[in-house]
């Protein structure tokens, strides 16, 4: 029996929620709910003079294969990219540091280039290694990153290598970030070696031999798309459309009215009726439905942060940057208000054309107030005068770009994980024929709200049926 579905949001989680109920039925009637004239979200791929500029998400993790997997059946597969190998680095006490190679996430794996690294010093070296002889943590149910990778390997790797490389991932204070909800992994490793350092190594060989399995594959971590992450979107919303799905743009949701089996979602001034209802938006906007509910009310008060992407394009000439490298992360002992910066003509070379050179750089931190401070012009000449710390680039850009995305990033604190499968679970309970899902909930990365959209539409057709 036919089923009318309602997919609420038209970013990578909702198009790929529809995706995949469309897939497992086809019979359903599926429309996705979008509020402004574009699918994709926070993706937005700028293509101007032979560039090909990202102004959200750069890439994905491609170790993570659902997105791989679905931009093969939907017909992308012959335009991935593996990123260019290279090395990375961290800005800490106003230099810039290779990261010690066969580290993972800035844990050591290998004796001797974390021995002989300047990034950290004999004693915070000798502090580390006590994690080789220190008994897993106790914890109540969550700690934050920053108390556990401390206990583990003191306060010099977690602050000049763990913290510049995690931190930026989520833009939370590190010492506030759940473990539980972004790395459990590492808990686990702790838990089953004993050591947070062993548990890394093995999980060291275990990628090592997945890549003997595959001899021939890229080296690199991450993947692009050859006409960047938009064309991923293009092709998503093009096969969501061949498969029967509706899309109805600017449309804002104003309520969702729920009944024992479907709800009525109010837009346009009008009630549609809807067997079932997946929602994908920012919890900022999903709990204008909800303020009533006292379950959710977590979300009332959970944070989010402000960040910027800031492209900065130049002729090759007047930029001097001699690192082999695909980019760096600040650490917080150097004085900058940037977090990071991508050489993306050195990381991903198609974006750029030849005989210039592109940077990304970002901007946003919890405390940093540089968004709501300064104008567009202000933040390029402040990123412009931060990058001139570490490469020597005369006169100004050909163009620049800032991509503001204002509360974008959900922070996870402490004990968000346990927070999260008690709404969940209220959800499935009293709302049964309703499902609630993306950043707000679990990881950001691009892959993991592929994973959410595919996990709830397979719990809501359970239910609809």
């Amino acid at each position: 029996m036919s089923k009318n579905i309602a997919v609420i949001g038209g970013g990578i989680t909702g198009l790929s929620a529809a995706y995949y109920l469309k897939k497992e039925h086809p019979e359903y009637d599926v429309t996705i709910i979008e509020a402004t004239n574009r699918t994709g979200g926070k993706i937005q791929t700028y293509r101007k003079d032979g560039f090909t500029i990202e102004l959200g998400p750069e890439s994905y993790l491609g170790r993570k294969t659902i997105m791989t997997d679905l931009a093969t059946e939907v017909g992308l597969g012959d335009e991935l990219i593996t990123n260019q190998t290279g090395q990375s680095y961290i800005y800490a006490r106003n230099r810039l540091y290779p990261i010690p190679g066969g580290s993972i996430m800035g844990i050591p794996t290998d004796l001797k280039p974390f021995m002989t690294t300047q990034l950290i010093s004999l004693k915070g070296k000798l502090r580390a290694a006590m994690d080789l002889t220190k008994k897993p943590i106790e914890m109540d149910g969550d700690i934050s990153v920053g108390d556990f990778f401390r206990q583990r390997l003191g306060d010099e790797v977690l602050e000049n290598l763990i913290e510049p490389l995690m931190g930026g991932i989520y833009g939370t204070d590190i010492d506030k970030l759940s473990l539980m909800s972004t790395f459990p992994n590492f808990k686990e490793r702790e838990e089953e070696f004993g050591s947070l350092i062993k548990g890394m190594r093995h999980e060291k060989l275990l990628r090592q031999r997945k890549k003997q399995l595959y001899p021939g594959a890229p080296k690199g971590q991450f993947k692009q798309f050859r006409h960047g992450l938009s064309s991923f979107i293009e092709a998503l919303t093009h096969a969501v459309i061949e498969q029967g799905t509706t899309i109805q743009y600017q449309t804002k949701v104003e309520d969702i009215i729920g009944f024992q089996k479907g709800y009525n979602v109010v837009y346009n001034g009008e009630k549609h009726f809807y067997d079932g209802v997946l929602v994908t938006v920012p919890h900022q906007t999903f709990m204008q439905w909800f303020s009533e509910d006292p379950a959710l009310d977590y979300f009332k008060t959970m944070e989010s942060t402000s960040v910027a992407t800031v492209v900065l394009a130049f002729d090759e000439k007047d930029v001097v940057n001699t690192y082999d490298g695909t980019g760096f992360v600040i650490a917080r002992t150097s004085n900058t208000r940037i977090t990071a910066c991508t050489w993306t003509s050195k990381k991903w070379p198609f974006t750029t054309p030849e005989g210039k050179v592109l940077l990304r750089a970002y901007v946003g931190k919890p405390g940093d107030n540089i968004l709501e401070e300064m104008d567009d012009e202000q933040i390029v000449a402040t990123v412009r005068r931060d990058l001139s710390q570490m490469m020597d680039i005369k006169g100004d850009p050909e163009f620049s770009i800032v991509h503001r995305m204002p509360k974008s990033m959900p922070q996870y604190h402490v004990g968000h994980i346990q927070q999260v499968r008690r709404i969940q679970d209220h959800i499935k309970h009293t709302y049964p024929h309703l499902r609630i899902t993306g950043a707000a909930f679990e990881a950001v990365g691009l892959p993991d709200c592929i994973q959410q959209g595919k996990d709830a539409a397979e719990s809501l057709a359970e239910v609809v049926q």
